[in-house]
């Protein structure tokens, strides 16, 4: 298998020119499972490690490899051959979200994505709301964000929910099918070309596993029943992996999301809501709140029905969410500052005593 065949172009190979000489290969993750790793090279596919150097240099997470990176490494001949991750390849793209349960630390799920396929079920799992979080976050991670809408033969109203996603899902393309029923997915070829990356995100029991199963044309993925009192599933994949189609495309699998805190998405917020953005520059007054204010564009389309205010709520609590993200971060980095200034304060100290 050549690179090209694992995605490889021009972006990467800039890149790589500046340090191939030093020995390394170019390798590409395809799987990753807390600190374990596989790599595909030239050679094939093999375990792969972080080099301690790498790892103790990392500042965060967000350093270390995810599904999807690009690498420099360096294959140990062994039996069976080893990769050793130096260095990660700067991204195309990546899907980011905040660490859960963390006050602000960021989260790379995938990289060098080029197409997000945001999975979310015609049935009990069917949110807006939530899609418009997704939406957000797949603008903002530089990849190009689909909608599926799975499980139309579970919902009688598909064709209303059809429209209002539209409107949701403003600037991207939405696809309906059954996957269960392995109608609809001829949809999705013209997205999986020969070294494109594609990947499947949305909430357990959506129907990932059973869509990359009709992709690769076998049973690769476990499959779980949802639940019947709120359509809920197991997460039935437990890791990140990256699958290579029969047509070459690259397909990346992502456990369950049960929660997307937004992480720096303000480009994708604005993405997402175009239209309120392009009513709200339209008010009478530029600082307006769109609450009771004459002239209010915003209030005008609410009023006539062709902005669902629903909507324009889900816009401002994307927004606060950013700004108290924001004030963590500040938070953190004064934190860490004083923290930095008190150690070099201790440093100087000890150096004033010996002298």
């Amino acid at each position: 298998m050549n690179l090209e065949d694992l995605g490889w172009d021009g972006f990467f190979e800039k890149q790589f020119a500046l340090i191939g000489a030093e020995g390394f290969a170019a390798g590409r993750v395809t799987l990753q499972q807390k600190h374990l790793y596989a790599v595909y090279t030239e050679s094939g596919e093999m375990p792969g490690i972080v080099a301690g150097r790498m790892l103790y240099g990392a500042a965060g997470r967000e350093d270390l490899p995810v599904v999807g990176d690009w690498a420099a490494v360096r294959v140990l001949e062994e039996t069976p051959p080893k990769a050793v991750i130096h260095r990660i390849l700067e991204r195309k793209s990546q899907f980011t979200r905040k660490e859960p349960y963390t006050p602000a630390e960021e989260q790379v799920l995938a990289a060098n994505i080029d197409t997000v396929f945001i999975v979310m079920g015609l049935d009990m799992n069917y949110n807006l709301r939530r899609l418009e979080r997704y939406m957000a976050t797949a603008w903002e991670s530089g990849a190009l964000p689909i909608v599926i809408l799975n499980k139309a033969d579970l919902c009688p109203e598909a064709s209303k929910r059809l429209r209002d996603v539209r409107e949701a899902a403003f600037g991207a393309d939405v696809l309906v099918m059954s996957a269960g029923k392995g109608e609809g997915l001829d949809a999705l070829e013209p997205y999986l070309k020969k070294g494109r990356t594609v990947a499947l995100l949305g909430s357990s029991g959506v129907g990932k596993s059973t869509i990359i199963n009709h992709l690769m044309g076998r049973e690769t993925m476990r499959v779980q029943e949802v639940r019947e009192d709120d359509s809920r599933g197991r997460h039935t994949t437990t890791h990140r992996q990256a699958l290579l189609l029969p047509g070459g495309a690259w397909v990346i699998d992502t456990p369950g999301i049960r929660e997307l805190s937004l992480w720096n998405a303000r480009e994708g917020v604005s993405e997402t809501f175009q239209d309120i953005e392009a009513l709200a520059s339209a008010c009478r007054f530029p600082d307006c709140q769109h609450r009771s204010e004459p002239g209010c564009r915003i209030r005008k389309a609410i009023a006539d029905g062709s902005l669902d205010e629903g909507r324009l709520d889900s816009y401002r609590r994307l927004q606060r969410e950013l700004l108290h993200l924001s004030a963590k971060q500040d938070r953190q980095a004064a934190l860490l500052l004083r923290q930095q200034n008190r150690m070099f304060g201790k440093m100087l100290r000890k150096v004033k005593t010996r002298e």
